[in-house]
């Protein structure tokens, strides 16, 4: 069985999306219970048991615990897997802290909930793929790239939130329905995603299919760049990788 250590945002969202009982142990009052009595299985007391337990144990602790928890649970984890779900926790220290496990460093993402996720894995991960593609799409990259493939696809969910909040609430100021601007927002979003994907990613091609001279479209892009939308991606980049 797989098991949790740690039942944060995260994880309960991977979990959801796997749909399976699971163990867990989380010393954060309610949390583990919430997700044992949604999805089956078994809150544990403490890391020691569950690492006896799972064959799998998923890391989704705090990074700056990483050595704390490997000090209690590593002796227990030779040949098992385990798999970090850590920002910032690189696969030397994984390797260093757990020396008898497979581990395996992951980045995934909160659509993993609704298995539309996507997951980054270290090159040298590979066994991990066949249970993260169970909730989306997964890249297996050098581990040189994971950090900045996080600030496309890790924290990308909340830029897209906000960026629907933003349109919506501009939408609502102008006159239209709060639900109505929401679903109209939300199925325009999904629509383009799939547009673009079919244009082989060719963002500029379906930009242009959009955009007359002169026109309402192109007035409202010359707005997004006179307010610095391509600055302020490339700034909040630069923050996600500032350690």
């Amino acid at each position: 069985m797989l098991g949790f250590i740690g039942a944060g945002n995260m994880a309960t969202a991977l979990a959801r999306g796997w749909g399976r009982p699971v163990l867990v142990a989380d010393p954060a009052p309610g949390r583990a219970e919430r997700l044992v009595a949604e999805l089956g299985g078994e809150v544990l007391d403490d890391n020691v048991l569950l690492a006896r337990r799972a064959e799998t144990i998923l890391l989704a602790h705090k990074p700056e615990q990483l050595e704390t928890v490997a000090a209690e649970i590593a002796p227990l984890t030779a040949g098992k897997t385990v798999i970090s779900i850590l920002g910032g926790v690189g696969v030397a220290r994984l390797e260093a802290a757990y020396p008898d496990a497979n581990v395996v460093r992951t980045i995934p993402n909160t659509p993993s909930e609704v298995r539309r996720g996507v997951t980054c894995i270290a090159e040298g991960g590979e066994s991990a793929v066949e249970l993260f593609e169970q909730v989306g799409r997964v890249f297996v990259v050098p581990e040189s790239q994971v950090d900045v493939a996080m600030s496309v696809m890790s924290v990308a969910p909340a830029y897209v939130a906000l960026v629907a909040e933003a349109a919506v609430d501009a939408a609502v100021q102008a006159g239209l329905p709060a639900p109505q601007a929401t679903d109209m927002f939300l199925a325009t979003l999904a629509g383009t995603a799939e547009l673009i994907e079919a244009r082989g990613g060719d963002t500029l091609a379906v930009r242009r299919s959009v955009t007359s001279p002169g026109g309402s479209t192109a007035r409202g892009l010359a707005e997004l760049e006179r307010h610095g939308l391509r600055t302020a991606f490339a700034e909040a980049t630069r923050a996600v990788l500032r350690r």
